[in-house]
């Protein structure tokens, strides 16, 4: 696209915020160099690579994917046979060991960043030359020891002969008789070799070679003569380490100009990597959002906001290749027609560039093959065209370019000449574009213009809204209504008196005056329905919210119901499996104990008391929350009137009239307050064949049994057996006290009883029978 258009739209500022969000030098320059492209396929992955950097960001925030060094002027100086610098080779390594860690990364995240680790895919593998860089450059930029044995051994020869020389010094500054000849007693180096401080005068008294001297030449550096070989041998090891030190920088230089091509594309594989995490994060700090990218030169901007504006912006809603090609946009100055402009331009070319835009979910964007904008207003960044001749001359160019797949943004159309040969030339320009099939979007003030969208077809009206009330623009763009200039409520607000205002109205002519008034009771009627509209869906939205928290606190209750009730089942359950297994244990017993003669009739009380079991278990086990039963509800009911209650699926008797909707029934020995809605006439009784439910037990029980139970002429075994089968039944009733007779006669069926009642699990205490209850013939149980 042409540079001149996107300079017009302020492309350059939207790719200098984008190069502030790289990390490296790389990095900058692919993003200062960026522009759009008009290949669909690029087009989208572009943008895809932009969206998964925003997952990378969300996802793994912590991924090491920086840490590297733009290293290609020393490869390419290795390249040319030049030895690098410790501190070069030492970038060198630190960016191969990011180029590794970054490669590894990405392998292992494919499924998850599978664009990205494809630019990974470029990545060298430098293994043995970053570990020969790293273990032979230490950090400060010095070569190691252990860069190579022999570079070891010097060093190891040269610290042993430095430490000779300054023991040797040290020996001459802590002697009596050269003490008054030194200066200060101290070693010092001069020239790369060992001196001491003389003074001036004891020259002739330390024999040696003068080095230096100081400024004011009272004090002379001299190297003693006995210390002359040692600090000649010295030297020569440390001629001999920077020999050897050279020697491994142009070995690891080397080793660099080897696999240089190989660096280099690394090098550019991350700056790739490093533009689309700038991308990511531009796009995070616009709060911008993939747009939907399809072929053909259309757009359907939903809430599009300027990029290069602070603060709160208003956002556009825009479609353009649609139901029409051309939009013409009317209002006042200051209006935000020039910044509406600029949003559609710069969103469409962002998006082309793999740029997320900042505008809703739902943006659709086609593919422009070119892009004109002639914006000459005093906004524009690098000139001011505002002069007609200015805006001709881009306006000849475009119309010679133009095709069906471009994208023709002009501002302020025919302005700068007479207005009525402004408005037909504008009239003329827009026929023109609209012939060839460009997608245009232009602002004026012109009348003419209006009339002209409302006559053609596939031409649309735009404005940009003007609040009558405050008399101040709103910024927000309204497709298919024409806009007022505003010039004399704008010419009021800014201070021009008020008799002017209303004389320059009296200028117009009675029809435009009638048109513009009616303008305005229009656009004022638009903007209170407008705010209607935006009250009723705030409501309906609260509405919504207020259904949508109702239904989902209802489940909750449901569930919790249903937790409970399969809780209390489970609970239930468990109690029968107990009992259960209690009685097995007790029927074993029995069976141990019982004699062989009576083990028919013995199986057959055992058999008895297992169903007897299976019946408490039937009945104790929950159900599921029932279906409503289908029986009909009574309107009222009276005392002693007779009800089936599905609920618990049993027929009892009203007590007492109904009272706030509650009714008391007497359900055999159970009295229960149930609702009047919970009722059904007592035609269905729903209980199953062969059900057995636990209040129907408890109630036969309390109807049978008897409070005493007379033992007297049984045998022991006989009488323990029905002991156990009257106590099961006694509890289950709900008998608080029972009274067995067992005679006085010998004592011995008293004893077998009372032994038994003394560890029974249903006896709370028992006591003998006092005057009036059977004396010792009786005993007294008082039950659990």
């Amino acid at each position: 696209m042409d540079e001149k258009n996107l300079g017009r739209l302020e492309y350059h500022k939207v790719l200098e915020r984008l190069a502030g969000f790289a990390g490296s030098p790389l990095g900058r320059e692919l993003a200062l160099m960026l522009s759009p492209s008009t290949l669909l396929e690029q087009i989208r992955r572009w943008q895809s690579e932009t969206t998964e950097g925003r997952e990378l960001m969300r996802l793994d925030p912590g991924a090491e994917i920086g840490g590297w060094y733009d290293v290609r002027g020393q490869v390419r100086q290795a390249r040319r046979g030049m030895v690098l610098e410790p501190e070069d080779l030492l970038a060198v390594g630190r960016t191969l060991s990011a180029v590794r860690r970054i490669k590894k990364f990405f392998l292992e995240k494919t499924d998850r960043y599978p664009l990205l680790a494809e630019i990974s895919e470029g990545l060298g593998n430098f293994v043995d030359l970053e570990r020969r860089i790293t273990s032979s450059i230490l950090p400060g930029g010095e070569v190691a020891d252990g860069a190579s044995p022999a570079l070891a051994q010097i060093r190891r020869q040269l610290a042993g002969a430095q430490a000779r020389v300054k023991a040797r010094l040290e020996g001459f500054i802590r002697s009596a008789a050269y003490q008054k000849y030194l200066q200060d007693p101290i070693v010092t180096i001069r020239e790369n070799r060992y001196v001491i401080p003389v003074k001036q005068e004891y020259r002739a008294q330390v024999p040696g070679i003068v080095h230096d001297q100081s400024a004011s030449g009272a004090t002379l550096f001299i190297e003693p003569m006995a210390v002359l070989e040692a600090n000649n041998e010295v030297r020569r090891l440390q001629a001999a380490e920077k020999q050897e030190v050279n020697k491994i920088l142009s070995d690891l230089s080397a080793a660099v100009s080897m696999v240089s091509g190989d660096i280099l594309a690394s090098l550019d594989a991350l700056g790739r990597l490093d533009l689309a995490m700038a991308k990511a994060r531009y796009s995070l700090s616009l709060d911008a959002w993939e747009p939907v990218i399809k072929p053909g030169a259309h757009l359907d901007i939903r809430g599009g906001r300027h990029p290069l504006l602070e603060g709160e912006v208003v956002p556009i809603t825009v479609s353009l290749g649609h139901d029409f090609d051309t939009l013409v946009i009317t209002g006042p100055n200051t209006g935000g027609k020039t910044v509406a402009l600029k949003t559609i331009g710069l969103l469409v070319v962002m998006a082309q560039s793999g740029l997320h835009v900042p505008a809703e979910e739902g943006t659709v964007i086609g593919i422009f093959g070119r892009v004109f904008a002639d914006i000459g207003d005093e906004q524009s960044i690098e000139q001011s065209l505002s002069t007609f001749s200015s805006h001709l001359t881009n306006i000849v160019g475009i119309l010679k370019k133009a095709g069906e797949d471009s994208l023709v943004l002009l501002d302020e159309l025919g302005a700068g000449t007479d207005p009525a040969e402004g408005s037909a030339l504008a009239q003329a320009i827009l026929d023109r574009l609209h012939s060839v099939g460009a997608k245009t979007v232009a602002t004026t003030h012109y009348s003419e213009l209006k009339n002209f969208a409302f006559e053609r077809p596939r031409v649309e009206n735009a404005s940009v809204e003007f609040d009558t009330v405050t008399l101040r623009p709103t910024y927000r763009l309204l497709i298919g209504r024409p806009g007022r200039s505003n010039a004399f409520e704008i010419a009021a607000r800014l201070g021009l008196e008020p008799d002017l205002v209303e004389r320059s109205r009296q200028f117009m002519s009675a029809n435009q005056l009638k048109a513009a008034d009616l303008t305005v009771q229009l656009e004022r009627a638009r903007q209170e329905a407008q705010r209607d509209r935006e009250e009723a869906a705030r409501l309906l939205e609260e509405a919504r919210r207020i259904e949508e928290r109702h239904r989902s606190l209802e489940q909750d209750l449901a569930e919790k119901r249903e937790a409970l009730l399969a809780k209390a089942r489970e609970k239930a359950e468990s109690l029968v499996r107990g009992a259960r297994r209690e009685a097995e244990e007790m029927i074993r017993d029995l069976r141990e104990k019982l004699s062989s003669e009576a083990a028919r009739e013995r199986e057959a009380g055992i058999r008895r008391a297992r169903e007897r079991l299976a019946a408490m278990e039937a009945g104790t086990r929950l159900k599921p929350r029932p279906e409503p039963h289908p029986g009909e509800i009574p309107d009222e009911v009276r005392p002693g009137e007779e009800v089936f209650i599905p609920r618990f699926n049993q027929k009892g008797y009203v007590v007492d009239p109904p009272e706030e909707g509650q009714v008391q029934v007497q359900v055999g020995i159970i009295r229960l307050t149930v609702p009047l809605t919970d009722l059904r006439r007592p035609g269905r009784s729903g209980a199953g064949a062969g059900s057995v439910q636990v209040a129907g037990i408890m109630a036969a029980k309390a109807r049978e049994i008897s409070t005493r139970l007379d033992l007297r002429g049984m045998t022991a075994d006989e009488a323990l057996a029905e002991v156990e089968k009257y106590l099961d039944d006694a509890s289950l009733a709900g008998l608080p006290r029972v009274y067995i007779v067992h005679g006085k006669g010998t004592g011995a069926l008293r004893a077998a009883v009372q032994g038994r009642l003394k560890n029974h699990r249903r006896v709370k205490s028992f006591r003998l029978g006092e005057v009036g209850e059977g004396g010792a013939g009786c005993t007294v149980v008082d039950l659990q």
